[in-house]
């Protein structure tokens, strides 16, 4: 179906060039737990972004291979649900270019304050449009990332969330408690499923005390906001007429490794049958350098 995926590590017309990270905007980054960058990706790629990932969700792939864990079989019953599937480069070309970019990958580098990255994973989201129907479907609950994702080595991980158009409050755009990555790891903050932000809100407020900042993510289109693991975000419904469609690209330092005894995480396989304590997730087929 489709295209075969390039074998390169990224196609050649991704630009070399790209925006300097600044001493102010890793102050930045380590003081609020999160940073939103000046527009990093042209219109062209946004609208070859959003055209792949219409694709993806048509079930329109590059290349012979499954989507990872066969999601694209897993249409929610609800039309408002979110649609995501993790790591959509495997099987699309423009997701590919980006999450495997320098344009995204320098900056991460920068804010992580670490030479060389790999690719942790990525996700393409779909986020319907509900209108004025009052649901809780299109929801994502707050949530820690490494609440998933402690079975590595280090919380010195981020994630690049790409807007692929304008995004606020009004089509479901992601809010950060401001300052809650220095909370530590919240016990059950893996709550990304859970769709009753006002639940969660009185669950955790005790534990995140008076960082509990809920601030919007505003975005325009092409900017992307990097966010530490140990970040609260969630976000709200699309009441606008229009799908918002995002790419996330979590990445890790290149000798980020499995620490044993921790949570569960589907990436543990790729390590091979016997995964055992300080393995690096170095398996460049899964985990491929993204700066090095």
């Amino acid at each position: 179906m489709g295209c075969k995926i390039s074998t390169d590590k990224i196609s050649s017309r991704v630009s070399d060039a790209g925006y300097q990270v600044s001493a102010q905007d890793v102050a930045e980054y380590d003081d609020r737990g999160y940073w939103i960058s000046p527009k990093l990706i042209d219109d062209e790629q946004i609208e070859s972004l959003r055209s792949g990932l219409e694709r993806v969700f048509r079930g329109d792939i590059d290349g012979d291979g499954w989507p990872y864990e066969n999601e694209l079989a897993k249409i929610p019953n609800d039309p408002h649900a979110v649609r995501m599937l993790t790591n959509g480069w495997w099987i699309n070309q423009e997701v590919r270019d980006l999450v495997l970019g320098p344009n995204l990958g320098r900056v991460a580098a920068a804010l992580m304050q670490t030479q060389a990255i790999r690719l942790w994973h990525d996700q393409v989201v779909w986020k319907p449009p509900i209108g004025d129907v009052a649901t809780n479907a299109g929801n994502i609950g707050w949530h820690q990332d490494y609440a998933y994702w402690n079975c590595t080595s280090t919380t010195n991980m981020i994630t690049a969330w790409v807007a692929l158009q304008d995004t606020d409050l009004t089509n479901g755009g992601m809010r950060t408690l401001v300052g809650s990555h220095r909370c530590g790891l919240v016990e059950d903050a893996d709550t990304f499923f859970d769709q009753d932000l006002e639940a969660l809100a009185d669950r955790f407020a005790q534990r995140v005390g008076d960082r509990w900042i809920d601030e919007p993510c505003v975005l325009k289109a092409g900017q992307v906001s990097f966010h530490h693991p140990l970040c609260f975000h969630a976000s709200g419904p699309n009441t606008s007429n229009q799908p918002r469609l995002c790419v996330i690209a979590h990445y890790m330092p290149a000798d980020c490794a499995y620490k044993s005894g921790r949570r569960f995480h589907r990436n543990i396989r790729f390590l091979g049958p016997c995964p055992r304590d300080g393995q690096v997730f170095d398996n460049e087929t899964f985990f491929p350098l993204v700066v090095s």
